[in-house]
């Protein structure tokens, strides 16, 4: 990815690990579509000094069908050929199950699944046309093993799972990867909005006894989304410090 012409589009750009991500391709030289639901985050992201004329922002709600088409829509306005899709953006509140109200439910299915699945579908065209693309999906261990007071979650990110490894069979015929990373506890805003004693749990159930860094994350996204990787299709990688040992 040296090439100043790829062009990546990253969702939840504006903190965390996809504000760790937009900055990672940066520095690999890669035109970066930033988008978010965050408008100030991302602005303080687009102001960054490494980010200058190399970040664009793009309003994203991925609660919205009409915000993602839109989106979508404008990023293609503006660059003929995506290269790296990373749908990094997810949501989550503990709780337990019996109490997800229907509006939560639709909520935490929207922004980790539907929503990642109708933008990737929106800008998939550009990829097939060229016949090349990476395509790197942030799901969780929680997908994998199962997560207390995440259900809804789990099966959401679950489902990111299952939609990697199909789209990747499906659409390998035009050399475009597919590949899944499952975070485990990370140092993230959406990990410090959760309870202060299940944030402690974490942290000791962890063999490394410490929070991942959102560029540890960022790193194996990059491997997905670069050249290392062209022979890697419909994989799912953990990072999380060794948390779920998962075959």
């Amino acid at each position: 990815m040296s090439n100043e012409k790829n062009v990546a589009v990253v969702t939840g750009a504006a903190s965390g690990i996809g504000k760790a991500t937009v900055l990672a391709l940066v520095r690999k030289g890669v035109h970066v579509c930033a988008l978010d639901i965050d408008r100030e985050g991302a602005a303080r992201l687009v102001a960054q000094p490494e980010a200058a004329g190399s970040v664009e922002y793009f309003y994203l709600d991925l609660e919205s069908r009409d915000s993602v088409l839109q989106a979508a829509a404008q990023v293609l306005e503006k660059h003929r050929n995506i290269d790296v899709i990373v749908n990094t953006a997810g949501w989550d509140r503990i709780q337990p199950f019996i109490d997800n109200t229907p509006e939560f439910i639709d909520k935490v299915l929207s922004i980790n699944l539907a929503g990642p699945v109708l933008l990737t579908q929106a800008l998939l065209p550009s990829m097939i046309a060229a016949n090349r693309g990476k395509i790197v999906n942030i799901a969780s261990d929680a997908g994998r093993v199962g997560s207390m007071g995440e259900t809804v979650y789990a099966a959401a990110k679950g489902g990111v799972i299952a939609f990697t490894k199909s789209l990747a069979r499906e659409i390998s015929r035009y050399q475009i990867h597919v590949n899944c990373i499952c975070p485990g506890p990370t140092d993230t805003p959406l990990f410090h909005a959760q309870p202060e004693k299940l944030k402690e749990a974490l942290v000791k159930a962890i063999p490394f006894r410490r929070l991942a860094k959102p560029e540890e994350t960022a790193n194996a996204i990059l491997f997905f989304a670069g050249a290392e990787s062209d022979y890697v299709t419909a994989q799912v990688l953990s990072v999380s410090g060794g948390l779920t040992m998962v075959g």
